[in-house]
């Protein structure tokens, strides 16, 4: 018990962050232009049934007795009800989460998969033309807008070439085996688009830190010793460089859950950010606030999840 200990003041600090980010989200919804009202009251309904119906929404309260109430119901475990499709919140957003996780994992994996091994290799061929085109991709990967690169594929592989389709999720006509297939094409330019954008950071970090590493008096001792270079590379030196590698993945998650949102409304993927996108032209609170939570909460107990391992993996985290 006492190893988890360590991870009680994150814990503390994790919680405050979600209220933080409910409060912020609750308050910057009230300053968009436009009527929420209009979003659960038609313009031909009569004064009194529209009064009605935002007296049932809790419209018609002042601004702090709203926030009350949404945190009340917040801590029973209800999300509201959306405007506009009249059905609870919770159900929404879990019609949408398969599609997000499974964009931003896909992602999340094909980074980590390609931006490790790069780096890598770029900083075993140090200062050579390889490590110098490696952190000239690096670089650019880092510079890229997330529409940007996602309407450039669109429109080489989409459009020019017409090897991937170019939005949704699947097609409709699929069904079986074909319908997984669908699914897995439709999902490779979003899932591209996030990687290239997130590439960089792990292939510059993984170089900067293996070369750290490989500098060291215990790799340099291991290479004395008459040691293989690529078993003192890949044994030794590498294991203490994925610690900041380790790091990264929880820090940049929430990158990642931000590029997702514009990444699935460049796809028209069904996703949690396509959600939110739909959610802002609507004006449905309920709907906006909800998904906020729900990416406020992947972020935190994402970044616990990376906490601990790192725990693990250098004991010296926990005295910090």
């Amino acid at each position: 018990m006492s190893r988890f200990l360590f991870l009680l003041p994150r814990l503390g600090r994790g919680v405050l962050t979600i209220w933080f980010a409910v409060t912020v989200t609750f308050l910057l919804l009230r300053l968009l232009p436009g009527d929420p009202a209009l979003a659960v009251a038609s313009p031909n309904m009569t004064e009194d049934t529209r009064a009605a119906l935002l007296k049932q929404y809790g419209l018609d309260q002042p601004l702090i007795v709203q926030y009350g109430i949404y945190l009340w119901q917040l801590i029973q475990g209800n999300l509201g009800v959306s405007f506009t499709q009249s059905i609870p919140v919770l159900d929404v957003l879990m019609q949408r989460l398969p599609w997000t996780l499974l964009l931003t994992g896909t992602a999340l994996v094909a980074t980590v998969a390609v931006g490790i091994p790069l780096g890598v290799l770029a900083a075993s061929h140090r200062g050579r033309f390889l490590d110098r085109l490696v952190q000239i991709v690096g670089v650019t990967g880092q510079s890229i807008f997330v529409p940007s690169i996602g309407v450039l594929l669109l429109f080489v592989f989409g459009l020019m070439l017409g090897w991937l389709p170019i939005g949704g999720a699947y097609d409709q006509d699929a069904y079986g085996l074909a319908w997984y297939g669908s699914v897995a094409t439709h999902l490779i330019l979003p899932a591209l688009s996030l990687m290239l954008v997130q590439l960089g950071s792990y292939v510059l970090t993984m170089r900067s830190t293996l070369i750290d590493a490989l500098g060291e008096d215990y790799t340099t001792l291991a290479k004395a010793n008459g040691l293989p270079y690529r078993r003192v590379l890949w044994k030794h030196a590498l294991r203490n460089a994925l610690l900041p590698t380790t790091t990264l993945i929880g820090l940049q998650l929430g990158f990642l859950v931000g590029g997702a949102v514009l990444t699935e409304t460049v796809f028209a993927y069904p996703g949690i950010g396509r959600g939110i996108y739909e959610a802002v032209t609507q004006l449905d609170f309920p709907v906006l606030q909800g998904a906020f939570l729900m990416l406020a909460i992947t972020v935190v107990v994402a970044n616990m999840i990376t906490d601990t391992v790192y725990g693990f993996l250098d004991p010296r985290v926990k005295k910090a």
